[in-house]
């Protein structure tokens, strides 16, 4: 349900509260229609209700299982490494008689599943007990494959037996030279605590032999790989051998029978290599069957979780409703845009239809008093912007929506901060290439850093595209100058002074310039300037001033929008034409000064001023200092004074100076008093009309002060809500009013004041990235070079030996690095956020409450991206 239209994003949709009344075997296919659209936002009608006490909890009980068994799928299809492609269309919810299908076909695949696990993990355990023997039989026949060495070996230890008086007592009556062996296998990370407890337990009278796996067993319950050790432990006596199979058995050793005997190990051997080779291929086709089984339930398994995510889901929005007394209608309440009113009806009918049900279902239009939520239609492009906005906070219902103006004005600020063409274009190419392929790339699951790049593509896409045209205008490319239409200075300089990279100070008074200005942009030879930085600084600060007091205007100019829609008139005489005024009259007039400055005083040459005195006072020598000039203004106190020169840029200019200081100061008593005196005189006047006549339907609406009254059918069929109500209401007594009157005033008054230089953060930040640039730039590249030798006299570089050109090539490719990492990615960054901040405080706190709740409908396509995104 987004079917965006022009205009769709200036405000919120006007909503509507609706009754509904459905049929109990109609609510199922009803609700599962209105969860196909997502135009309905349902209200719980039993909160204060268990949830265990609800109708429809045995339904979402059988949900919940159905759930663990496609969990149990999924994991034995994730277990094999088998894929499970992507969902490319959702499955219509199951009708309650498909449901009972999709049980049982559930429970057949997840006994069949659960059939093939076990006989695999039978066979590969019997496989792996084979294999086990047949390397202990193997590893024995190793030890005892020279008849002289184990004679030996027994020889030294029945000698050692019957040498050791303690042993004798162990043995007792126990046949001498009668000796005993036990072979097995051993998780390699128990072996040397093994070998201590033999030692322990048998007072050194086991001789135990050892060799490790050359390859790991796999586990047949989990398929992890274990590595493990055959062991031969030789004993004499039976007490002994009782001490040594419970120690293998604490150690999780596993025994295995060996003959003693060569011919009939060998024999055993050869019998189990038979068995290994014909387990092998049975245990091959087994994998295949069920490799087979698992791909084919893979190719359904998403499209199971739809539709039982899908049931689940309407059960729980059924556990919303309440029966009536009867038991046999279904009362919900959900709120659903204007425009959807037809939408939601049909999507009714057409449930009842599809069960076969006679009565059409019963849609009541409530009149409330509650607060509807906020819906606002996006698209693709405006999305990213919406949430920049929300982020912050939620809309007010039906007020004016910040981010309908945040789409150009968020990109322009970012820009002037961020100004290069070439760093302009390295962030155009990478949102172009998003935009482009984001068919492809939404697909993509790299990580929720590149979600948050993903989901604002198109906001750095104007980003790239405005810092370009910034760029433009500030004549900087990677730190560097195009000259495309000829500079307006001429310079008569030797050459050789530019080759040992002099420095010039342009002075427009003092001759080179023949006063043609260049096209667009910054002349490029401020880019040889030495100062360069003094007639930046001085532009990009006076450039701040007037896009501040702009945005600022702009924002307290959009609160009239609110107040007229929610018929609040009387505040824009005591609200916005004492804040309008204020604000204009102080900073909008310092913005002036610098408008007037700029095209009234200009560059006059010393020969021009001979020739023409009366040019004098309007050069550049005489230009007063527009910061000095509102300074004084605010402290009422004069112009210093310059021989030859006026004090001020016009006549008059001190009377009216002092008349603007004086109005705005008086708009501040305005602001404190004149609400809240309206307010008590409007409380009187009602208390004596409501004495003189008895009260009618509907309160009294005191011009927009409270805004209660009856429902209008024309504005969607409920109350229009009292979102941001002004003081005095509720009972609140004058003295509430008149702290929370004053606290508005002191906030409007220093915010104004602390708003206008917050904006001279775009000053700061461009003289900044671009002088990192110019660093990155000169100090890294040039010098780098330069000091290589790969550098000529002249300035060019010079790659004529095969030594300088690889250094060239070197340092370019870390002055990519670098341009990206910190100028584009780091850089880019800091701007961005300070582009929020402006956006959040300074502009949208002149008319925006954001105090709303977001409409949340029921929609299956946002529950199905919820849980994938969960998976």
């Amino acid at each position: 349900m987004q079917r965006f239209r022009m205009g769709a994003m200036f405000r919120s949709e006007q909503m509507t509260l609706c009754q509904l009344f459905l049929q109990p075997e109609a609510a199922y296919t009803s609700v599962s229609a209105l969860g196909e659209m997502g135009i309905a936002q349902f209200r719980d009608m039993n909160a204060e209700v268990n949830p265990f006490m609800r109708k429809f909890v045995s339904e979402v009980r059988r949900c919940d299982e159905l759930e663990r068994k496609l969990r149990y799928i999924e994991e034995e299809v994730r277990r094999d490494d088998v894929k499970i492609p992507d969902l490319e269309e959702a499955p219509t919810a199951p009708n309650p008689r498909e449901i009972i299908d999709l049980e049982a076909h559930l429970e057949k695949t997840e006994t069949e599943m659960l059939e093939l696990s076990q006989n695999g993990v039978n066979l590969k355990s019997n496989f792996k007990e084979l294999k086990e023997m047949k390397y202990v039989l193997e590893k024995a026949q190793h030890f005892m494959s020279e008849e002289c060495d184990l004679f030996t070996a027994a020889s030294a230890f029945v000698f050692q037996q019957e040498e050791s008086d303690s042993n004798r007592a162990l043995i007792g009556g126990e046949e001498r030279g009668r000796l005993g062996f036990v072979a097995g296998v051993i998780p390699r990370d128990k072996v040397p605590g093994f070998e201590r407890m033999l030692w322990r337990v048998s007072r050194g009278n086991v001789f135990l032999r050892q060799a490790p796996l050359e390859e790991p067993l796999e586990d047949p319950a989990t398929g992890q790989p274990i590595n493990k050790t055959v062991f031969v432990a030789f004993y004499q006596g039976e007490n002994l051998k009782s001490r040594l199979k419970k120690v293998c058995t604490g150690y999780h050793a596993t025994l295995y029978t060996c003959p003693s005997s060569v011919s009939e190990r060998e024999g055993v051997v050869r019998e189990l290599r038979i068995r290994l080779e014909d387990l092998n291929v049975v245990l091959s086709q087994t994998m295949d069957h069920r490799h087979r089984v698992v791909q084919a339930v893979a190719k359904e398994l998403q499209t199971w979780k739809a539709m039982v995510r899908k049931m689940k889901a309407i059960y729980h929005t059924l556990n919303m409703f309440n029966m009536d007394v009867t038991n046999k209608c279904l009362i919900g309440e959900c709120w659903v845009p204007k425009d959807e009113l037809q939408h939601l009806r049909r999507a009714l009918e057409d449930g009842g239809k599809a069960v076969g049900s006679t009565i059409n279902p019963i849609i009541n239009i409530l009149s409330t008093t509650e607060n509807p939520p906020t819906f606002i239609r996006t698209n693709k492009f405006t999305e990213g912007f919406q949430v920049l906005i929300d982020a912050y906070a939620v809309g007010t219902y039906r007020e004016v929506n910040p981010a309908s103006f945040t789409t150009i004005t968020f990109p322009f600020l970012f820009s002037v901060m961020f100004g290069d063409l070439g760093h302009g274009i390295v962030v155009f190419l990478f949102a172009g290439w998003m935009c482009l392929f984001e068919k492809k790339l939404k697909k993509n699951k790299w990580g929720e850093i590149w979600d948050i790049f993903f989901g604002g593509r198109y906001i750095i896409l104007l980003m790239g595209i405005f810092s370009m045209y910034s760029g433009l205008l500030y004549n900087d490319i990677f730190s560097l100058s195009l000259n495309i239409f000829g500079s307006g200075w001429v310079m008569n300089i030797p050459k050789y002074n530019l080759s040992v990279e002099s420095k010039l100070a342009l002075d427009p008074a003092e001759g080179g310039y023949r006063g043609d200005p260049y096209y667009m942009g910054l002349d490029p030879v401020w880019q040889s300037a030495d100062n360069k930085i003094i007639f930046l600084n001085s532009f990009k600060m006076k450039l701040s001033i007037i896009i501040a007091v702009v945005h600022m205007v702009f924002g307290i100019c959009l609160s009239v929008v609110n107040f007229v829609h929610m018929k609040k008139y009387i505040n824009i005489l005591l609200d916005f034409v004492p804040q309008i005024i204020f604000l204009v009259l102080l900073f909008g007039y310092m913005a002036f000064m610098v408008v007037y400055k700029y095209i009234v005083f200009s560059p006059y040459s010393q020969q021009e001023i001979a020739d023409d005195p009366s040019l004098e006072p309007w050069g550049t020598r005489c230009a007063p200092s527009v910061l000095i000039t509102f300074i004084n203004m605010v402290l009422v106190s004069a112009n210093s004074k310059v021989e030859g020169c006026n004090q001020y840029m016009f006549g008059g200019q001190e009377e009216i100076q002092r008349a603007f200081l004086v109005i705005a100061l008086l708009m501040v008593p305005v602001l404190l008093l004149g609400k809240p005196i309206y307010i008590k005189m409007s409380a009187r006047r009602q208390a004596t009309h409501q004495v003189l006549k008895p009260a009618t339907n509907g309160d009294v609406s005191n011009n927009g002060i409270e805004m209660t009254g009856a429902s209008d059918p024309e504005q969607g069929g409920h109350v229009q809500p009292r979102g941001g109500q002004d003081h005095g209401e509720h009972g609140e007594s004058f003295s509430d009013v008149m702290v929370h009157q004053a606290i508005h005033t002191v906030e409007y008054v220093l915010s104004t004041v602390s708003h206008t230089a917050s904006y001279l953060r775009l000053w700061a930040l461009s003289l900044a990235h671009a002088q990192l640039s110019d660093v990155l730039w000169n100090m890294v590249f040039r010098r780098a070079i330069k000091i290589a030798g790969g550098m000529g006299t002249d300035g060019s570089f010079s790659g004529g030996n095969i030594a300088g050109g690889f250094v060239i090539y070197v340092v370019f490719a870390l002055w990519v690095c670098f341009t990206v990492a910190v100028l584009v990615l780091m850089e880019g960054l800091s701007a961005f956020l300070h582009t929020l901040r402006l956006h959040w405080v300074e502009f949208m706190s002149k008319f925006y409450t954001g105090s709303g709740y977001p409409f949340e409908p029921f929609s299956f396509k946002g529950i199905l991206k919820e849980t994938n995104s969960l998976d």
